[in-house]
Protein backbone atom coordinates (compact mmCIF):
# COMPACT_ATOMS: atom_id res chain seq x y z
CA UNK A 1 0.00 0.00 0.00
CA UNK A 2 1.14 3.33 -0.76
CA UNK A 3 1.31 5.06 2.03
CA UNK A 4 -0.04 8.62 1.57
CA UNK A 5 0.11 11.75 4.00
CA UNK A 6 -2.82 13.27 5.07
CA UNK A 7 -4.34 16.48 7.00
CA UNK A 8 -4.31 16.74 10.39
CA UNK A 9 -8.01 17.52 11.46
CA UNK A 10 -11.19 16.29 10.04
CA UNK A 11 -11.97 19.55 7.91
CA UNK A 12 -9.98 19.88 4.69
CA UNK A 13 -9.43 23.50 5.06
CA UNK A 14 -8.97 25.99 7.81
CA UNK A 15 -11.25 28.91 8.88
CA UNK A 16 -11.04 32.63 8.75
CA UNK A 17 -9.62 33.99 11.71
CA UNK A 18 -8.03 30.84 12.69
CA UNK A 19 -4.26 30.37 13.39
CA UNK A 20 -2.31 28.13 11.67
CA UNK A 21 1.74 26.57 11.21
CA UNK A 22 2.70 27.60 7.53
CA UNK A 23 6.46 26.61 6.32
CA UNK A 24 7.45 29.20 3.94
CA UNK A 25 7.67 27.37 0.27
CA UNK A 26 8.38 30.59 -2.12
CA UNK A 27 9.21 34.40 -2.15
CA UNK A 28 8.14 36.39 -4.62
CA UNK A 29 6.78 39.42 -5.80
CA UNK A 30 3.24 39.94 -4.78
CA UNK A 31 4.01 37.79 -1.08
CA UNK A 32 5.29 34.83 0.30
CA UNK A 33 3.71 31.23 -0.59
CA UNK A 34 3.34 28.96 1.97
CA UNK A 35 2.18 25.29 2.94
CA UNK A 36 -0.66 24.82 5.75
CA UNK A 37 1.33 21.56 6.99
CA UNK A 38 -1.86 20.97 9.35
CA UNK A 39 -3.90 20.94 6.32
CA UNK A 40 -1.89 18.39 4.25
CA UNK A 41 -0.16 20.98 2.53
CA UNK A 42 -2.18 22.53 0.85
CA UNK A 43 -0.72 25.80 -0.55
CA UNK A 44 -1.74 29.56 0.78
CA UNK A 45 -0.47 32.67 0.43
CA UNK A 46 0.70 35.71 2.76
CA UNK A 47 0.50 39.14 0.57
CA UNK A 48 3.33 41.68 1.06
CA UNK A 49 1.15 43.85 2.72
CA UNK A 50 0.22 41.08 5.30
CA UNK A 51 4.09 40.62 6.73
CA UNK A 52 4.38 43.53 8.95
CA UNK A 53 2.73 46.40 10.66
CA UNK A 54 6.32 48.53 10.03
CA UNK A 55 7.31 49.55 6.48
CA UNK A 56 9.21 46.65 4.99
CA UNK A 57 12.70 47.42 3.92
CA UNK A 58 13.76 43.80 3.38
CA UNK A 59 11.59 40.78 3.24
CA UNK A 60 14.75 38.53 3.28
CA UNK A 61 14.35 39.52 7.38
CA UNK A 62 10.90 38.99 7.58
CA UNK A 63 10.35 35.54 6.69
CA UNK A 64 12.61 32.97 4.86
CA UNK A 65 12.34 30.27 2.81
CA UNK A 66 12.07 26.69 4.84
CA UNK A 67 10.82 28.50 7.61
CA UNK A 68 7.93 27.91 10.34
CA UNK A 69 5.68 30.81 11.13
CA UNK A 70 2.42 30.96 12.63
CA UNK A 71 0.02 33.19 10.68
CA UNK A 72 -4.00 34.04 10.64
CA UNK A 73 -6.40 32.73 8.10
CA UNK A 74 -8.13 36.13 6.70
CA UNK A 75 -10.58 34.32 3.36
CA UNK A 76 -10.59 30.68 2.14
CA UNK A 77 -11.58 30.31 -1.75
CA UNK A 78 -12.72 26.83 -0.91
CA UNK A 79 -13.74 26.31 -4.65
CA UNK A 80 -10.39 27.78 -6.25
CA UNK A 81 -8.49 26.59 -3.12
CA UNK A 82 -6.98 30.05 -2.27
CA UNK A 83 -6.01 30.82 0.97
CA UNK A 84 -5.24 34.51 2.22
CA UNK A 85 -2.98 34.37 5.30
CA UNK A 86 -1.78 37.10 7.40
CA UNK A 87 1.42 37.52 9.46
CA UNK A 88 1.44 41.07 11.22
CA UNK A 89 -1.83 40.28 12.49
CA UNK A 90 -0.67 37.44 15.41
CA UNK A 91 0.28 39.00 19.23
CA UNK A 92 2.75 37.05 20.83
CA UNK A 93 -0.25 34.90 22.60
CA UNK A 94 -1.37 34.10 19.64
CA UNK A 95 1.43 32.85 18.53
CA UNK A 96 1.85 30.63 21.86
CA UNK A 97 -1.52 28.97 21.74
CA UNK A 98 -0.83 28.20 17.90
CA UNK A 99 2.76 26.63 18.70
CA UNK A 100 1.47 24.49 21.62
CA UNK A 101 -1.25 23.39 19.68
CA UNK A 102 1.27 22.83 16.44
CA UNK A 103 3.22 20.72 18.84
CA UNK A 104 0.78 18.74 20.28
CA UNK A 105 -0.89 18.08 16.94
CA UNK A 106 2.26 16.49 15.03
CA UNK A 107 2.75 14.58 18.16
CA UNK A 108 -0.75 12.58 17.28
CA UNK A 109 0.49 12.67 13.68
CA UNK A 110 3.78 11.45 13.86
CA UNK A 111 2.42 8.16 16.18
CA UNK A 112 -0.92 7.58 13.64
CA UNK A 113 1.56 7.85 10.70
CA UNK A 114 4.12 5.65 12.66
CA UNK A 115 1.05 3.38 13.49
CA UNK A 116 0.02 3.64 9.33
CA UNK A 117 3.50 2.92 8.37
CA UNK A 118 4.48 -0.10 10.42
CA UNK A 119 1.00 -2.02 10.07
CA UNK A 120 0.19 -1.06 6.52
CA UNK A 121 -2.68 0.63 7.41
CA UNK A 122 -4.75 3.64 5.43
CA UNK A 123 -3.88 6.78 7.30
CA UNK A 124 -6.78 8.81 7.01
CA UNK A 125 -8.69 6.10 7.72
CA UNK A 126 -7.47 5.99 10.99
CA UNK A 127 -8.58 9.13 11.28
CA UNK A 128 -11.69 8.82 10.71
CA UNK A 129 -11.96 6.07 12.90
CA UNK A 130 -10.82 7.30 16.09
CA UNK A 131 -8.24 9.74 15.38
CA UNK A 132 -10.73 12.64 14.73
CA UNK A 133 -13.49 11.55 17.12
CA UNK A 134 -11.22 11.83 19.88
CA UNK A 135 -10.43 15.60 18.75
CA UNK A 136 -14.13 15.97 19.03
CA UNK A 137 -14.38 14.45 22.26
CA UNK A 138 -11.65 14.99 24.27
CA UNK A 139 -10.91 19.19 22.39
CA UNK A 140 -7.43 17.42 21.17
CA UNK A 141 -6.54 14.18 19.79
CA UNK A 142 -3.14 14.97 22.25
CA UNK A 143 -5.06 14.83 25.42
CA UNK A 144 -6.82 11.86 24.79
CA UNK A 145 -3.54 9.82 24.41
CA UNK A 146 -2.26 11.18 27.88
CA UNK A 147 -5.36 10.25 29.53
CA UNK A 148 -5.00 6.80 27.47
CA UNK A 149 -1.29 5.63 29.53
CA UNK A 150 -3.17 5.75 32.94
CA UNK A 151 -6.84 4.26 31.37
CA UNK A 152 -6.48 2.89 27.96
CA UNK A 153 -9.99 0.97 28.45
CA UNK A 154 -11.82 4.35 28.76
CA UNK A 155 -10.52 6.18 26.01
CA UNK A 156 -10.51 3.46 23.21
CA UNK A 157 -13.27 0.57 23.96
CA UNK A 158 -16.33 3.24 22.01
CA UNK A 159 -14.08 2.31 19.22
CA UNK A 160 -13.51 -0.90 17.29
CA UNK A 161 -9.95 -0.79 17.25
CA UNK A 162 -8.72 -4.09 15.92
CA UNK A 163 -6.48 -5.67 18.72
CA UNK A 164 -2.87 -5.80 16.78
CA UNK A 165 -3.77 -2.03 15.71
CA UNK A 166 -4.46 -0.83 19.16
CA UNK A 167 -1.24 -2.58 20.81
CA UNK A 168 1.05 -0.67 18.50
CA UNK A 169 -1.20 2.47 19.02
CA UNK A 170 -0.35 1.90 22.74
CA UNK A 171 3.10 1.17 22.66
CA UNK A 172 3.73 3.86 20.42
CA UNK A 173 1.85 6.48 22.77
CA UNK A 174 3.90 5.02 25.98
CA UNK A 175 7.29 5.68 23.88
CA UNK A 176 6.46 9.20 22.46
CA UNK A 177 4.58 10.54 25.47
CA UNK A 178 5.70 8.60 28.84
CA UNK A 179 7.12 11.82 30.28
CA UNK A 180 10.95 11.53 30.93
CA UNK A 181 13.08 12.80 34.05
CA UNK A 182 14.63 16.04 33.74
CA UNK A 183 18.14 16.12 35.25
CA UNK A 184 18.92 18.98 37.30
CA UNK A 185 21.78 20.57 38.36
CA UNK A 186 23.57 23.24 40.77
CA UNK A 187 26.81 24.25 41.35
CA UNK A 188 27.78 25.73 44.84
CA UNK A 189 31.14 26.41 46.98
CA UNK A 190 30.35 26.00 50.58
CA UNK A 191 33.42 26.76 52.88
CA UNK A 192 34.37 27.01 56.98
CA UNK A 193 37.19 28.68 58.55
CA UNK A 194 35.91 28.66 61.70
CA UNK A 195 36.75 26.20 64.34
CA UNK A 196 33.56 23.70 63.47
CA UNK A 197 35.17 23.73 59.90
CA UNK A 198 34.11 20.34 58.37
CA UNK A 199 31.36 19.63 60.24
CA UNK A 200 29.70 22.84 59.72
CA UNK A 201 30.45 21.99 55.90
CA UNK A 202 28.54 18.55 56.20
CA UNK A 203 25.85 19.83 58.32
CA UNK A 204 25.23 22.42 55.55
CA UNK A 205 24.84 20.74 53.30
CA UNK A 206 22.93 17.41 54.78
CA UNK A 207 20.67 20.59 55.44
CA UNK A 208 20.11 21.05 51.58
CA UNK A 209 19.52 17.62 50.74
CA UNK A 210 16.95 17.49 53.96
CA UNK A 211 14.69 19.73 51.39
CA UNK A 212 14.32 16.13 49.35
CA UNK A 213 10.96 15.43 48.08
CA UNK A 214 10.10 11.82 47.42
CA UNK A 215 9.49 13.39 43.41
CA UNK A 216 12.16 15.47 44.01
CA UNK A 217 15.44 13.54 45.82
CA UNK A 218 18.83 15.55 46.05
CA UNK A 219 22.06 14.30 46.04
CA UNK A 220 24.97 16.28 46.78
CA UNK A 221 28.75 15.23 45.66
CA UNK A 222 31.92 16.61 46.23
CA UNK A 223 33.90 17.99 42.70
CA UNK A 224 37.21 19.80 44.88
CA UNK A 225 36.91 21.51 47.93
CA UNK A 226 34.87 23.73 48.49
CA UNK A 227 33.22 23.11 45.29
CA UNK A 228 30.02 20.54 45.59
CA UNK A 229 27.49 19.89 42.79
CA UNK A 230 23.67 19.41 43.50
CA UNK A 231 21.56 16.92 41.29
CA UNK A 232 18.27 15.76 40.84
CA UNK A 233 15.93 13.51 38.27
CA UNK A 234 12.63 15.11 37.95
CA UNK A 235 9.38 14.65 36.37
CA UNK A 236 8.45 18.31 36.55
CA UNK A 237 11.50 20.88 35.66
CA UNK A 238 9.56 23.64 37.58
CA UNK A 239 8.72 21.63 40.66
CA UNK A 240 12.14 20.14 40.27
CA UNK A 241 14.25 23.46 40.14
CA UNK A 242 11.89 25.15 43.08
CA UNK A 243 13.08 22.14 45.28
CA UNK A 244 16.96 23.14 44.43
CA UNK A 245 16.18 26.72 44.90
CA UNK A 246 15.44 25.79 48.73
CA UNK A 247 18.18 23.34 48.92
CA UNK A 248 20.42 25.89 47.93
CA UNK A 249 19.35 28.39 50.49
CA UNK A 250 19.17 25.77 53.10
CA UNK A 251 22.87 25.26 52.17
CA UNK A 252 23.37 29.26 52.48
CA UNK A 253 21.58 29.59 56.00
CA UNK A 254 23.17 26.88 57.62
CA UNK A 255 27.09 27.79 56.14
CA UNK A 256 26.48 31.67 56.99
CA UNK A 257 25.01 30.88 60.69
CA UNK A 258 28.74 29.25 61.24
CA UNK A 259 31.99 31.45 62.42
CA UNK A 260 33.76 31.62 59.52
CA UNK A 261 31.21 30.07 57.04
CA UNK A 262 31.12 31.12 53.70
CA UNK A 263 28.90 30.48 50.65
CA UNK A 264 28.75 31.01 46.92
CA UNK A 265 26.51 29.57 43.83
CA UNK A 266 28.75 28.74 40.97
CA UNK A 267 25.70 27.69 39.29
CA UNK A 268 22.31 27.74 39.83
CA UNK A 269 19.78 25.04 39.04
CA UNK A 270 19.52 24.02 35.42
CA UNK A 271 17.90 21.29 33.41
CA UNK A 272 21.55 19.36 31.65
CA UNK A 273 22.21 17.43 29.15
CA UNK A 274 23.36 13.58 29.17
CA UNK A 275 26.55 15.08 27.74
CA UNK A 276 26.63 17.29 30.87
CA UNK A 277 25.76 14.44 33.15
CA UNK A 278 28.91 12.43 31.47
CA UNK A 279 31.39 15.75 31.58
CA UNK A 280 30.47 15.88 35.35
CA UNK A 281 30.60 12.06 36.13
CA UNK A 282 33.66 12.14 34.42
CA UNK A 283 35.24 15.38 36.38
CA UNK A 284 34.57 13.83 39.72
CA UNK A 285 36.04 10.52 38.64
CA UNK A 286 39.47 12.26 37.35
CA UNK A 287 39.85 14.45 40.94
CA UNK A 288 38.41 11.09 42.90
CA UNK A 289 41.75 9.64 41.04
CA UNK A 290 43.62 12.65 41.82
CA UNK A 291 43.09 12.21 45.33
CA UNK A 292 43.50 8.62 46.31
CA UNK A 293 44.05 9.84 49.68
CA UNK A 294 40.13 10.67 50.52
CA UNK A 295 40.26 14.54 52.54
CA UNK A 296 38.86 15.48 55.47
CA UNK A 297 36.50 17.81 54.66
CA UNK A 298 35.11 15.75 51.32
CA UNK A 299 31.31 15.20 51.77
CA UNK A 300 29.06 12.33 49.97
CA UNK A 301 25.44 11.89 50.09
CA UNK A 302 24.53 9.07 52.78
CA UNK A 303 23.98 5.82 50.51
CA UNK A 304 20.44 4.79 50.16
CA UNK A 305 19.12 1.99 53.52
Amino acid sequence: MEHKDCRYYEAQYPEPEEFVMVKVRQIADMGAYVQLEEYGNIEGMVLLSELSRRRIRSVQKLIRVGKREVVVVLRVDKDKGYIDLSKRRVTPEDAAKCEERYQKSKAVHSIMKNVSTKLNVDLEEMYKSFGWPLYKKYGHAYDAFKLSLSDQESIFSEFNIQQDLLDELIHNIKRRLTPQPVKIRADVEVSCYGYQGVDAIKKALKSGEDCSTEEVPIKVKLIAPPLYVLTTNSLNKTAGTEVMEKAIVAIEEAIRAEDGGEFVVKMRPKAVSEHEEKELADLIARVERENAEVSGDEYESEPDA
